[in-house]
């Protein structure tokens, strides 16, 4: 016979991979070889009954199992931030807004086919008017069609011509989907030079700038639009003005414990 009570807790913590076919994603167990198959069932006995007199210990172990999940993901993210920190913050292909001695960066990677993206272009700004002491990078990231490259395309090139700010403020204002047509619409609007655009926009610096920006949202796990870095975070999805408070306190925190000097 098992020792029932020294065996519980560790049979426990095993139930859902050793027991009851739950279909819930697991982690594997290795058999442990000091049970023959009478005692392995047993203990499988055991843990049924556990399980069902107290099914809760089901739902803490797979929040408890989640919670690890999440911590891991975001040890992985912090590390990656910490190890691509001046291609976040002083890649000087990049343009930059806001204060650009502001005490915090908030990085946005974007597409200018994104509705989500649009909606939050203005939470970011008034975030960033109210705090006063916000630095914004532009993180050119083209990944929903061919024409979102295309605008990146131009909104980089509209650099040359000291207007991406306008380019990008037209193209992030703009509504439908966009095509070449369009594009050069919008750049007409915010007073570009549109033969010398088109030139800039097959210039291979742009288009590595691009691909820079896709390899680093591939190391920081980013998979979608908006998303943004703000200290060691990255944070997917849209940011409302009220979020911006809270994550930039904490940048600046985490920056001054670093001693950086650019955060």
């Amino acid at each position: 016979m098992v020792n029932r009570p020294i065996m519980l807790n560790r049979i426990v913590s095993l139930a859902v991979a050793l027991a009851l076919p739950l279909g819930a994603a697991v982690t594997p167990v290795q058999a442990d070889t000091r049970f023959d198959e009478s005692q392995k069932q047993e203990i499988r006995n055991i843990v049924r009954d556990y399980l069902i007199k107290n099914p809760e210990v089901i739902v803490e172990a797979i929040q408890e199992m989640r919670r690890r999940d999440e911590a891991a993901k975001e040890a992985a993210t912090g590390k990656a931030i910490a190890e691509n920190r001046d291609a976040l913050l002083r890649n000087a292909a990049d343009p930059v807004g806001g204060n650009r001695k502001g005490t915090a960066t908030v990085v946005e990677f974007f597409d200018y086919n994104c509705g989500w993206c649009k909606r939050a272009y203005p939470h970011m700004l008034a975030a960033a008017k109210a705090d006063g002491n916000v630095r914004i990078v532009f993180k050119e990231y083209p990944i929903l069609a061919p024409s979102s490259r295309l605008a990146a395309r131009a909104a980089l090139a509209a650099a040359k011509q000291g207007k991406y700010r306008e380019m990008h403020d037209r193209l992030m204002r703009h509504r439908g989907a966009l095509n070449e047509a369009k594009i050069m619409a919008v750049a007409a609007q915010a007073g570009l030079d549109i033969p010398k655009l088109k030139a800039d926009m097959a210039a291979r610096e742009i288009e590595a700038a691009i691909d820079a920006n896709l390899q680093l949202a591939e190391r920081l796990g980013i998979r979608g639009t908006p998303a943004f870095v703000i200290g060691g975070k990255v944070i997917p999805g849209m940011m409302r003005a009220r979020q911006y408070p809270a994550e930039l306190a904490r940048a600046r925190k985490e920056c001054a414990a670093r001693n950086a000097t650019v955060c």
